[in-house]
């Protein structure tokens, strides 16, 4: 149905040893019934290992282009079109301005970048470590329902504001929440929507663990101590820890480092920045703390992935 659709808008990007995206925003033909839609593809080659890869697709309706808010943004030089206030709270619906759209996103993960989830081979596999680990020896699709954790990550994606850098270290978060949702879906879990921590229970203390989050990805290059953390979003220490590991799957630390590690492995290969340089960026001490690190999440040292 694309090649029947205006393009308004398009984004590709191509991190190499990570995940790769696009965005396609089109002009909604008012004719049609859209409903929002997700695909997982599972691509296995056996006899070329480098061609295996887990795609990621969602079609959703319902979105806005501003013509107005678009000529800002090119004569600014933004990348990427951001609703005007108006169109946001739907305040203007007869605008000239105003066109209604259909949001294509594809996020594609390669096998390199896969593999570091999964658990060692040595021990009992789920479903989960055969497709992250690429076990599985059957190509498929499969259609994916679209939770609320699911739409919350890519209307971020697609209405967020970062460029550059940070563009980069956003993007990889989130798609790594769309993994875990869409995993999730797949092998059958069903979303819980009650949570162990009662004090979850609270929306208001919810948002600041997600605060929390973004907090950590906007300080990439800056450490901070959990206690520095709790007080930017006026939470307890001890809540801070268990409510981000409960809501995220992972602790702080292991989800502040990983995302660090990504963005090096970004100013590595796509920027083309020294090790040196990069250490110093990411606030390391010293060179052989970042390469330690570094080789302990990718598999590599930070030299050794130069010459790939």
């Amino acid at each position: 149905m694309q090649d029947q659709l205006v393009l308004l808008q398009e984004k590709d990007r191509q991190i190499p040893g990570s995940v790769q995206y696009a965005i396609r925003r089109y002009q909604k033909n008012p004719h049609w019934n859209l409903d929002d839609t997700g695909m997982m593809v599972y691509h296995y080659k056996k006899d070329d290992p480098s061609q295996n890869y887990l795609d990621l697709r969602f079609c959703l309706a319902g979105g806005v282009y501003c013509r107005k808010s678009a000529r800002a943004s090119a004569a600014a030089g933004a990348p990427w079109e951001i609703e005007c206030d108006s169109c946001k709270v739907n305040t203007t619906p007869g605008c000239s301005e105003r066109i209604d759209t259909v949001d294509v996103v594809s996020f594609r993960f390669l096998s390199v970048h896969l593999s570091q989830f999964a658990r060692p081979r040595k021990t009992e596999s789920t479903v989960s470590d055969e497709l992250l680990d690429f076990r599985h020896t059957t190509s498929f699709s499969k259609t994916l329902s679209l939770c609320g954790r699911t739409r919350l990550v890519l209307e971020a994606l697609l209405n967020h504001s970062y460029t550059d850098s940070l563009e980069n270290i956003f993007v990889n978060a989130q798609t790594q929440m769309l993994l875990l949702y869409s995993l999730e879906c797949m092998v059958g879990e069903k979303e819980v929507e009650t949570f162990q921590c009662k004090f979850l229970a609270n929306e208001a203390d919810r948002e600041k663990i997600v605060q929390a989050r973004e907090i950590l990805l906007q300080h990439i290059g800056e450490p901070l101590t959990i206690k520095e953390l709790s007080r930017k979003v006026a939470i307890n220490e001890c809540y801070l820890k268990k409510g981000f590991k409960e809501m995220f799957g992972t602790t702080i630390f292991d989800f502040y480092q990983g995302q660090r590690m990504e963005h090096a492995r970004y100013l590595l290969y796509e920027k083309g920045l020294s090790v040196t340089e990069v250490s110093v960026m990411l606030g390391y001490s010293s060179i052989s703390h970042f390469s330690t690190a570094f080789k302990k999440h990718t598999g590599l040292k930070p030299c050794e992935l130069l010459l790939h």
